[in-house]
C-alpha cells in the first residue's frame, strides 16, 4: 500500500527528537468588509488585504522556524469565494510551504463547511484537507506524528465531533484538530460542542482548536488551545492576533508561544471622564492613550474606537456639541503615532457631575423626562414598543445608517439604549439652558 493510501503526506523528513509546529485557525481569508467604505478616511485597502498579509506572515514564520507541519483548525475561508482569486492565493501560499518541505493539515469549520463551498481548486500535495464524512487520521510517520480531525459537512454542526475521533496511536505524538465552541463561548455559535474531560480521554498530546477568535488555553495537560483568529477584522476582534508556536522535546510539549502575525490591529480606547474638567483636558487624555495603544501595536496601523464615559464637568461641553468633539477626537487620532491611528467610532457617554445630579431636579418637570428615559432603557417591553414606533422611520433611512458598523441600531434593544444614552444629555443641556433664560 502506498504512502498516500495510508493517509501519509510523503516526502517530508525531519528529526523526531525535537519538533516544532504551528497551530492557526479562523483565517477568514478575504473576509468581506462590512460598511468600512462608508467611514471617512478609513484605511479600506489596508483592512481589505489584511487577512492575506496575515496568511503570508504565517507561512513566513513556518519557514523561518523550520516547523515540522502547520495546522489550520477551520474557517480558512469566510464562505464561498466571490471568485477564484481567493483560492488561488491560498494555493500559492501552500506552494511556498511545499518548497520548504513543510506539510499542512486543514479542516473546514462552519464558515467553510462542505455544503457552503461550491468552488474548488486542486491543492498542492503537501496539503491535506480532512474529510467531512468521518474522522480521519494523517500519519507523518517520519517525524512520529498522528493528526486526527474532521471537517464540518454543514455550517450548523450541533453534535460532538470529537466523540468519534479514534484513540491515540501508540508510540506517536497525537494531535487532535477540531473546530468547536467547546462548552460555549460568548459571541460564538455553539457548534460541535465538547468538554475538556472528553478531549483528555482521547490521550492525545495536543488539541488544536478553532472557532473562538480569542486566544485561550482550556487545559495545560495536555494543552487544549484556541489560538484565536489570525487577523482581527473589526473592533470586536481587538488586540494582538496570530497563531501558536508549539515546541516538543522527546514527545513532551515544552513550550507554547503565542506569535502575533496580524498586520492591522483593533483596539477600544475607554476613558473615565471623571478626571476631565475641560475640552482641552479631554483631547490631551485621548492623545496620550492613543499614543500608548499605538506603541503596543509595534508599528502596525491601528483602528480605535474611543469611548468616553462617566460623570464629569466636561459633560455639558461635549453633550452640547457632540459632532464638534467627535471631529476633534478624530483629529487627535491623526496626530497620534505619526498618523498611524484611525478612529473607527467615537462614543460620548458622559453624564453630569455629582453637583448636577438629576435628583436635585426632583420637583421640576424635567425630572419626569429623566424618569421616562431611565424606565425606557431598563424595560425590554418599552424598548420593543419604541422599536415598532420607529420602524417606519428606519425603513426610510439611508442604507449606510441601517447596515454595517455605522448602523444606528434603532431596530434592536441595544441600539435603542445607546441612542437614548446619546439623546438624554443633549435634551438636558437644551432644556436647562432654556430654564436659565426663563
Amino acid at each position: 500500500m502506498g504512502a498516500a493510501e495510508q493517509g501519509c503526506l510523503p516526502g517530508f523528513r525531519f528529526f523526531r527528537m525535537t519538533l516544532t509546529f504551528l497551530h492557526a485557525a479562523d483565517v477568514h481569508l478575504d473576509s468581506p468588509l462590512k460598511g468600512l467604505e462608508r467611514y471617512d478616511e478609513a484605511p479600506v485597502e489596508e483592512v481589505r488585504h489584511a487577512t492575506r498579509r496575515a496568511l503570508e506572515n504565517l507561512v513566513g514564520l513556518a519557514i523561518d522556524e523550520s516547523v515540522g507541519f502547520v495546522l489550520i483548525a477551520g474557517d480558512l475561508y469566510d464562505g464561498d469565494w466571490r471568485d477564484f482569486r481567493t483560492g488561488r492565493f491560498f494555493v500559492a501560499q501552500m506552494a511556498r510551504l511545499r518548497e520548504a518541505g513543510i506539510p499542512a493539515v486543514v479542516i473546514a469549520g462552519n464558515h467553510d463547511a462542505a455544503n457552503r463551498m461550491t468552488k474548488d481548486l486542486r491543492l498542492p500535495e503537501n496539503v491535506r484537507l480532512l474529510s467531512h464524512a468521518r474522522p480521519e487520521t494523517v500519519h507523518l510517520e517520519e517525524i512520529g506524528v498522528a493528526i486526527h480531525g474532521q471537517s464540518f459537512a454543514k455550517a450548523a454542526v450541533t453534535s460532538d465531533l470529537s466523540a468519534g475521533y479514534p484513540a491515540a496511536v501508540p508510540g506517536l505524538f497525537n494531535v487532535g484538530l477540531l473546530h468547536t465552541s467547546a462548552t460555549g463561548r460568548e459571541g460564538h455559535e455553539p457548534y460541535a460542542p465538547c468538554t475538556v474531560e472528553g478531549l483528555r480521554a482521547k490521550d492525545y498530546q495536543y488539541w488544536a482548536l478553532g472557532h473562538v477568535h480569542r486566544r485561550e488555553v482550556l487545559c495545560d495537560d495536555p494543552p487544549i488551545v484556541f489560538p484565536g483568529n489570525l487577523q482581527g477584522r473589526h473592533v470586536r476582534e481587538s488586540g494582538a492576533k496570530g497563531c501558536t508556536l508549539v515546541r516538543v522535546d522527546h514527545d513532551r510539549i515544552v513550550h507554547l508561544e503565542p506569535r502575533s502575525i496580524d498586520v492591522f490591529r483593533w483596539e477600544t480606547c475607554r476613558l473615565d471622564a471623571s478626571t476631565i474638567d475641560t475640552g482641552d483636558d479631554l483631547l490631551d487624555l485621548v492623545g496620550e492613550k492613543l499614543d500608548r495603544l499605538a506603541a503596543q501595536a509595534e508599528g502596525r496601523p491601528l483602528g480605535v474606537r474611543v469611548e468616553i464615559e462617566g460623570p464629569s464637568t466636561v459633560h455639558a461641553t461635549v453633550a452640547g456639541e457632540p459632532m464638534r468633539w467627535e471631529h476633534e477626537i478624530r483629529a487627535a487620532g491623526q496626530d497620534a503615532a505619526s498618523g498611524n491611528v484611525w478612529i473607527e467610532k467615537v462614543k460620548l457617554r458622559t453624564s453630569p457631575p455629582a453637583d448636577l445630579d438629576p435628583a436635585r431636579w426632583a420637583d421640576l418637570p424635567i425630572a419626569e423626562l429623566i424618569g421616562c428615559l431611565d424606565e425606557a432603557r431598563s424595560d425590554p417591553a418599552r424598548l420593543k414598543a419604541m422599536g415598532r414606533v420607529l420602524a417606519p422611520l428606519v425603513d426610510k433611512l439611508p442604507r449606510e445608517l441601517v447596515e454595517g458598523s455605522a448602523a444606528l441600531g434603532l431596530d434592536t434593544p441595544e441600539g435603542l439604549r445607546e441612542t437614548l444614552d446619546q439623546v438624554e444629555p443633549m435634551l438636558l443641556r437644551r432644556l436647562l439652558s432654556e430654564e436659565g433664560r426663563a
